[in-house]
């Protein structure tokens, strides 16, 4: 792991969670994304390590939605960058880690990503990140 990637904060309401970071708070808006295969669009805020992502369910059916509706919106998961991210799934998992995700699997931003279960992070939903960041 070679240290913070990005926060995630779920919404329901995407423009109204941009408009909060970008003009109450004064954030600079980098872009925002569909991620199809996640049924998310994400807006993303600052560039490099440290960003902030609000992800925003795409429909009634995503699992984002699912989610807001059981928790409510909030911290959705803490982002670690990896320079394997095979290698890093194989030592989590040999450590005892439970992951999520048994391959990598598209991400934002072009990146390959895999999760770990919270109850194997102190509570914490925990992405694991490899690939291009954005400039």
């Amino acid at each position: 792991m070679t240290g913070l990637d990005h926060v995630a904060i779920l919404v329901a309401d995407l423009d109204a969670a941009i408009r909060l970071y970008r003009d109450v708070y004064g954030l600079t808006l980098s872009e925002v994304e569909e991620v199809p295969s996640e049924q998310v669009r994400v807006a993303i805020f600052g560039h490099g390590a440290g960003r902030i992502e609000l992800v925003s369910p795409t429909g009634p059916s995503s699992p984002m939605a699912k989610a807001i509706e059981k928790r409510g919106e909030g911290l959705h998961h803490v982002c670690l960058e990896v320079p394997d991210l095979a290698k890093a799934m194989a030592a989590l998992k040999a450590g005892g880690a439970p992951l999520l995700d048994e391959v990598p699997r598209p991400g934002a931003g072009g990146a390959q990503v895999a999760f770990v279960h919270p109850k194997g992070s102190r509570g914490v939903l925990v992405e694991l990140r490899q690939g291009p960041q954005k400039a």
